[in-house]
C-alpha cells in the first residue's frame, strides 16, 4: 500500500525541496543556514 502525502505533511517539508535526495546532515543544516540567511 503506498500512502499519499496530505497537504500538511507536503507543507512541512517544503523548505527542503531545494536539497538533493540521498544528502547528508551538513548538507541540510547548509541549505537551512542559507535560506535563514536569506531571510534576514
Amino acid at each position: 500500500m503506498t500512502s499519499t502525502p496530505t497537504q500538511n505533511e507536503e507543507a512541512a517539508t517544503d523548505h527542503l525541496d531545494d536539497v538533493e535526495d540521498g544528502c547528508g546532515c551538513a548538507e541540510v543544516w547548509e541549505h537551512l543556514s542559507e535560506q535563514r540567511a536569506d531571510d534576514d
